[in-house]
């Protein structure tokens, strides 16, 4: 039994990967980005997450290298303090608390124990004054630091860290809001402005978007709303400054960088294509195209050789200078609408919800990690603003993970919705979802319900459609004949249902799948799942129904209902009555498939709050206030693998499956213990390591030996181990020799492993040699010839030679008989009278 510990709310992904820019350690290594109130710390080279920073207790809004120690991090948050990490072992050293609400962060060099930072006063009235600001970090050895000498460079500044950029050596600072340009010189204690007049002639949108500054010389690089980019110089003259138009993007310029050495700038938007615009010739530039989503983040690595894209599903992009792409990190996919819900892949356990637009996504929760996106409209998104596109409204798995049901709608206004209903068949060669089935319109209105019925692998799988219309549609897999005459699976419709005309807003079946339920606004039908016979009746108090849920195993005969009225209903199905009801507003009603426990969120004063209860008990199992700020937006449970045994009363929820739930923020949550996080923190650091080690000649070489170790112990388990020779002009042996000889360790430590790679193992008889020969120096009377033929005889010894043989040190090369006498006779020599001359 697990001894009793506190149940804490965890956030294990699902948070923004982009919200500010990615940024790259000093020897490109690693990837540092912002996750909510976490830093990621990634390997650029296998795109695995390998150290999480955690520590801030609100949003972390910003990221810096120590400019005097590039192992250094520099992180600031909402919550008003600045930390100090070592990324590379994922290390808190210090925190300075500055007390004001911090929005970004800028370290440069030459600038002794000072950052600089986008800030507002936590007790300001008004929430839209931003000023830049520089903080004096205090030197001292204590863990926590007040950092309360501030001083201001600029007042009324944008909130964005893109809008403002410092210039070379630290002479300036430029930063743009709205339709005007600052730029202060930190020597001369200036200020200009420049202003720009709100359109031009052609109709131009001169609101600035972005700043980046050229980090060799002079120039201020702005993007602005209409796609044009401008280049400042001679901004040290109000009267002599000038500017150079440059224009390719047809929307708003979303980020600006330039390369290290200056000699390119970067620039991206709505279009999803980088632009590489040649520093001094502008009019020659490269693009690479169809990344996937618009480009809200550009990055550049300390040596020029990467950049970095970050999108706005998302996801991050390592792309090589020469514009290609060499890694990709997929984070959990926000969009506008969340129409699907949380579902879970019966058979991977990954997470199913709305992806890209058109799409569904599927993610790793075990590793926090996007799988794959599956293309269920099969139609080009187009990136225009007001125009409507088809969605995926509706998805819902069958039992077994074999069939996928997903709906697509399109509405335009004042017309009736465009409808597809798809059904999607897991091909075991490909391991992914084929389309099986098209049905066009398969309603008259908006589908509001979807659920397959729970049946065994060899019974014919059912489906249930509910929609607005005022029907619901039972829908089976049947066979068909094509032209060619070949036996075809297809679904088709097999039964419509309705009631008095209403309109039907949520279906469900029972566990056992004999009884279907159906909402027709505020009256709940119960049907018979064989003959589709209507059976009886409920009605509750006045709403309309919105969540519908059959209870499980010993709460099977138990119907639940929420209405828009704020009640929580309780049918039971054998009394055919209501059980009970309670007035509570619920946002998410969600059933264990595990268990009988149900778990209902609610929201009131700003706060989201959790029941878990059973529907047979008065008493609920657990009652958690205020678990987040904001609303839930949906939860699912999901199986554990191995299930658990908690000792209280209150946590045995947990025992089967886990809770997961999305806010509206798209952070995901669930609920743990302590023991649980200290166990998948140890077993994920462990995935971390074994996956990062570099492959050096050593490794080679290591693997090699530890290969060979292996093979040896499936050897005394009774399995066959067939060593192979090095092939020749192997990697260990071509990287070793062409290592520099001064980075090479004594040859002593590598002789001895790199000799046993080039042997060929003998599992056989030229390692049986070796045992017999241990056996004869003891017996020292008998022949040579006798002391073979008693070995062969005596199966009890050659079983045990055999197992000494495996776990020979060192492999040795074949000899032939006369070899093998002449050695066992030399050996036999007496040798004294040498010590004696």
């Amino acid at each position: 039994m697990v001894e009793m510990e506190n149940i804490r709310v965890v956030r294990i992904g699902g948070s923004k990967l982009i919200l500010r820019k990615v940024l790259f350690s000093l020897d490109s290594k690693y990837l540092l980005c912002i996750s909510g109130d976490l830093v990621k710390v990634y390997s650029t080279a296998t795109e695995e997450c390998v150290h999480i920073l955690r520590g801030h207790k609100d949003l972390v809004t910003g990221l810096f290298l120590n400019p005097r120690n590039h192992l250094q991090l520099y992180t600031c948050s909402v919550d008003g303090t600045v930390k100090v990490w070592d990324f590379t072992d994922g290390i808190l050293l210090k925190t300075f608390v500055v007390g004001w609400r911090l929005y970004s962060l800028y370290c440069c060099f030459g600038t002794e124990d000072k950052i600089f930072s986008i800030a507002s006063e936590y007790d300001l009235d008004s929430p839209d004054c931003f000023q830049l600001i520089s903080v004096k970090l205090p030197k001292s050895t204590d863990q926590e630091i007040e950092a309360k000498q501030l001083s201001l460079i600029l007042d009324d500044v944008s909130q964005e860290p893109k809008c403002t950029a410092f210039g070379r050596e630290v002479e300036y600072v430029a930063s743009a809001k709205g339709l005007r340009l600052s730029v202060y010189f930190f020597k001369k204690k200036q200020l200009l402005r420049f202003p720009l007049s709100a359109s031009s002639k052609k109709g131009a949108n001169n609101i600035f978007t972005c700043v980046a500054c050229h980090p060799k010389e002079d120039c201020i690089a702005t993007g602005h709303k209409d796609g044009r980019i401008r280049l400042w110089r001679n901004f040290n003259s109000k009267k002599e400054y000038t500017y150079t138009s440059l224009h390719w993007h047809h929307d708003a310029v979303n980020d600006l960088a330039f390369s290290a050495e200056g000699t390119q700038l970067l620039s991206g938007g709505i279009e999803s294509v980088l632009v590489q615009w040649r520093y001094g010739s502008e009019t020659k530039k490269d693009f690479l195209p169809r990344l996937g989503a618009a480009i809200e983040h550009i990055s550049v690595s300390p040596d020029g050789e990467l950049y970095c894209t970050s999108h706005s599903d998302n996801k991050i992009m390592i792309i090589q200078s020469s514009l290609k792409v060499t890694a990709s990190i997929q984070g959990l996919m926000s969009g506008e609408n969340l129409w699907t819900g949380l579902v879970i892949d019966p058979r991977t356990k990954a997470l199913v919800l709305n992806g890209k637009p058109g799409h569904l996504q599927f993610y790793s929760l075990q590793n926090d990690k996007h799988l794959y996106n599956l293309d269920i409209i099969q139609q080009e998104h187009i990136h225009q603003s007001g125009l409507n596109q088809f969605d995926v409204v509706k998805a819902a798995f069958d039992s077994h993970g074999s069939w996928l049901a997903t709906v697509e709608a399109r509405q335009e206004k004042e017309s009736e919705p465009e409808l597809q209903m798809k059904l999607w068949v897991f091909d075991e060669q490909t391991q992914s979802f084929l389309l099986n089935t098209t049905i066009t319109r398969p309603h008259e209105d908006h589908i509001t319900g979807l659920c397959f019925r729970e049946v065994d692998a060899c019974e014919t799988p059912t489906l249930v459609t509910s929609s607005k219309d005022g029907l619901f549609k039972v829908w089976v897999l049947s066979s068909d004949s094509d032209v060619d005459r070949q036996q075809t699976r297809c679904w088709s419709c097999d039964f419509v249902g309705s009631y008095h005309k209403r309109q039907a807003t949520n279906c469900c079946f029972s566990e056992d799948g004999s009884i279907l339920a159906v909402s027709f606004e505020e009256i709940v039908t119960i049907w018979d799942s064989e003959a589709w016979d209507l059976k009886c009746t409920f009605c509750q108090p006045p709403g309309n129904i919105r969540d519908l849920c059959f209870g499980r195993l010993s709460c099977s005969k138990y119907l639940l209902g929420t209405t828009s009225n704020f009640f929580l209903c309780c049918w039971n199905l054998l009394t055919c009555a209501l059980e009970w009801s309670a007035r509570l507003k619920v946002d998410v009603l969600q059933v264990d498939t595990c268990s009988e426990n149900v778990a209902a969120f609610s929201h009131q004063s700003g706060f989201s709050n959790l029941i878990v209860f059973k529907p047979s008990e008065p008493r609920p199992l657990y009652i958690k206030k205020e678990l987040c700020q904001g609303r839930v937006c949906c939860a699912v449970f999901v199986p554990k693998d191995v299930p658990e045994a908690m000792a209280s009363e209150s946590h045995q929820w947990m025992n089967r499956s886990r809770l997961y739930f999305l806010r509206e923020t798209q952070d995901l949550l669930t609920f743990t213990t302590q023991s649980e996080e200290d166990r998948l923190a140890l077993s994920s650091k462990q995935l971390v390591i074994e996956e990062n080690v570099p492959m050096t000649p050593f490794y080679l070489l290591l693997g090699k030996h530890r290969q060979l170790q292996q093979e040896r112990l499936d050897a005394e388990t009774g399995n066959v181990a067939v060593q192979s020779q090095l092939p020749k002009g192997s990697v260990a042996i071509r990287e070793l020799l062409i290592t520099p000889a001064h980075v090479l360790p004594s040859a002593s430590v590598l002789c001895t492993m790199f000799v046993n790679s080039l042997l060929i193992g003998k599992a056989g008889k030229g390692s049986e040699m070796e045992a017999t020969e241990d056996v004869e120096m003891e017996s020292e009377d008998d022949s040579v010839d006798d002391d073979s033929d008693k070995e062969a005889e005596s199966p009890k010894r050659q079983e045990k030679e055999s197992k000494s043989a495996c776990f020979a040190e060192d492999l040795l090369p074949k000899l032939s008989k006369y070899e093998e006498k002449e050695l066992k006779r030399i050996r036999k020599l007496d040798f004294s009278w040498v010590s004696s001359c």
